[in-house]
């Protein structure tokens, strides 16, 4: 028997062949380095009974029919219009670091005479990143080629995914993993708001302190298929791939990197390796001090006029803002969003003399300029529609989304045009940040699309290395690890309402770092939803991320604008160490309270933000358990809005009127009280270690 183990400082990963695929013996804590492997893979095997075949098909890492497996087969391929029926044996396998710290990588080959498959296990810091490599001798259609295929770990019965919808992005799905099969496909050619490819598996009884999780994230920014299914005799496997049939012809396919991690201190314990994972090891940083944005969209929408930008963005500068991001309206005939994508030439119809007045004017005031681009979309009233309408993406009868189709990436000469226009412009101006948005979804998914756009960034990236991009998909369309190696934010939903913003980065949090993920002050009524709310609790919601504003700040009345630049104040002071911290989500019994800590990752200080999102059922607020402390430790812990209180909080509160010296274990055990609060309003407590 051929055994193997893969090992991070969170993880082991044990594989075994006895000559066929290999299968995943293991897959949890760190095992000791003593464990027999060989002992451990056959203490695994199952027994047989009646009504079965006179064995158990193993499980591999490529599941294949011709073995006996019953259940979902990791690779499915045509030739000749006939599925190829494998059976794969053992080949070599071999070992190599590629020179980084806690890098080594695992390469396991098998094959037959047509094909070869490779199974890769990467280690990246605490991270185990697996993919599946195929080659065949003759071309073949491919329907399917999963990553390796992993077994359920015993214990987890429930599965955490995430669905939603554009403004309603990150909503976290917990269902039972029950005999069949559980799947979520993206069909739509991007990662999607309905499924962006994350998930957890976990025990029933998880929280975000407690319980054992096993965190999936894969790398792609195209349709992507996950499947959990439960076997008659037990066993259950996940599987993470391309879409089905997203594949072109070929003779070499490769799936994208399956990000794991497990943790035994509940969705914490694998949320904050993936946040240090996204911020220290995937994101191509150009700027970790995160300038302050301001974002003109809800302002002014496509009625670009010089005068008006200019006093908004003196308004702007005035209220903290350090960067000024002028969006979609600039370019071509642009006036509504019917025409114009494709044609990125300034309109000399707003800007004759060029977008260079606006620039100067934003850096005499402090503050770096970025512009708007939706260069993967393009409207058939355009300039570069009449001329290359070949270029279009899918049938011409195809239903629109937002006015709009897609270019076809998978071509050269459009992968061309798109890096020649962008750069001349980068080249031409003073122009330190791109806002990359990807408006519609996609009428056919293919893969070749995907690698167009890591192409298009690659080549940009190498051109202007200290341009930042931004990647926005109708707000969090397209969110993943793939897009992550070449992007430096992510906005996480075209909504600005601080209500349902504050959901989105809690759930968001399982998986992204607030380094990354924009939140913007939006406008006093929220343009998505129509909500009032009132300054305090959109800038401090903000404040949890990257900050930004994106209103007419011309709307502001004096308190409003002394409130916004107090707390925009405060977050400068403050994000030096919050941009590089751990957000660990709290438990709390209250579902109108969303709650999180944000730590610095030495320990010694941290922020937490508790919203009141609607009303308690109980009168008296429940007290709020803090985590990730030192138990014998002294914390000082202050409550800084305490002027924002209400008349109706009338007990006499430690925190209501100075700080508040409590130990580790008190603060997680039992937790601290803090005052009664209106709906829609939010307390922010600092603490630090003494």
């Amino acid at each position: 028997m051929h055994t193997w183990r893969v090992d991070t400082e969170a993880q082991t990963i044990a594989l075994a062949s006895d000559g066929g695929v290999p299968w995943v013996s293991y897959w949890g804590a760190p095992l000791p380095v003593e464990e027999d492997l060989e002992a451990l893979a056959r203490s695994g095997l199952l027994d047989f009974t009646g009504g079965m075949l006179d064995g158990i098909a193993p499980l591999s890492l490529c599941p294949e029919a011709a073995t006996g497996f019953a259940g979902q087969p990791g690779l499915m391929a045509y030739r000749d219009g006939k599925l190829l029926q494998t059976r794969l044996r053992f080949m070599s396998a071999d070992r190599f670091s590629k020179g980084g710290e806690d890098d080594d990588t695992l390469r396991i080959i098998v094959g037959d005479d047509d094909l070869t498959v490779v199974f890769v296990f990467h280690t990246r810091g605490a991270m185990i990143e697996a993919s599946t490599q195929l080659t065949t001798s003759e071309p073949v259609l491919l329907h399917r080629l999963a990553a390796p295929v992993l077994p359920v770990p015993e214990g987890c019965t429930e599965v955490s995914d995430v669905a939603g919808k554009w403004v309603g992005e990150w909503r976290v799905h917990r269902s039972d993993i029950r005999h069949g099969i559980h799947m979520r496909e993206a069909r739509q050619g991007r990662s999607g708001h309905d499924h962006p490819p994350f998930a957890i598996l976990h025990d029933p009884a998880l929280s975000n302190t407690d319980g054992v999780a096993y965190s999936m994230a894969y790398a792609w920014s195209g349709g992507h298929r996950m499947m959990i299914e439960a076997l008659p005799d037990g066993r259950r496997q996940v599987q993470w791939g391309h879409a089905d049939g997203s594949a072109r012809v070929g003779t070499e396919f490769a799936t994208a990197p399956l990000v794991l991690i497990a943790g035994t201190a509940g969705y914490n314990s694998v949320s904050v390796p993936m946040q240090r994972h996204v911020r220290e090891t995937l994101v191509p940083w150009v700027k970790r001090d995160r300038p302050v944005h301001y974002n003109c969209w809800e302002a002014v929408y496509f009625n670009h006029d010089f005068e008006v930008l200019r006093e908004i963005a003196e308004r702007a500068a005035a209220l903290g803002a350090e960067r000024f991001v002028l969006d979609d309206g600039w370019f071509g005939v642009r006036d509504d969003d019917t025409s114009g994508l494709g044609d990125w030439q300034i309109d000399p119809r707003k800007w004759p003399t060029g977008l260079k007045p606006l620039i100067d004017h934003v850096r005499k005031l402090g503050m770096g300029f970025g512009l708007w681009f939706e260069p993967e979309m393009i409207n058939l009233n355009s300039n570069l529609a009449r001329a290359r309408p070949d270029w279009i993406l899918g049938a011409m009868d195809q239903l629109e989304g937002r006015q709009q189709r897609v270019l076809d990436l998978s071509r050269l000469d459009v992968r061309e045009y798109i890096v020649n226009q962008i750069s001349k412009l980068l080249s031409e101006n003073e122009i330190e940040y791109i806002k990359w948005d990807h408006n519609r979804v996609l009428p056919v998914s293919d893969a070749a699309q995907t690698y167009g756009i890591y192409d298009v960034f690659a080549r940009l990236r190498a051109a202007h290395p200290k341009v930042e991009i931004e990647n926005c998909s109708s707000g969090g369309g397209r969110i993943d690890l793939g897009m992550m190696e070449f992007t430096q934010r992510v906005w996480l939903s075209d909504s600005n309402d601080a209500v349902e913003r504050a959901r989105i980065q809690h759930d968001s949090a399982l998986f992204l770092p607030g380094a990354i993920t924009g939140s913007h002050v939006g406008p006093r009524t929220c343009h998505t939803s129509g909500r009032k709310l009132n300054i305090k609790l959109r800038a401090w919601t903000a404040a949890q991320r990257h900050m930004g504003f994106e209103m007419d700040p011309r709307e502001l009345t004096d308190d409003e604008a002394e409130s916004l630049t107090l707390i925009t104040g405060w977050w400068k002071e403050n994000r030096s160490w919050m941009m590089g911290a751990d957000i660990l989500r709290l438990d709390t019994e209250d579902a109108a309270v969303l709650a999180e800590q944000q730590i610095s990752v030495e320990g010694h200080r941290f922020v937490v933000f508790r919203t009141q999102i609607s009303n308690s059922t109980q009168i008296s607020p429940r007290l709020l358990r803090l985590t990730g402390l030192e138990p014998d430790a002294v914390y000082e812990i202050n409550l800084l809005n305490k002027a924002d209180g209400s008349h109706l909080s009338r007990g006499a509160l430690e925190l209501k009127s100075g700080p508040v010296r409590l130990t580790g274990q008190s603060l997680m055990a039992r937790g601290i009280a803090l005052p009664w609060a209106f709906p829609e309003t939010i307390w922010v407590l600092e603490g630090h270690k003494i």
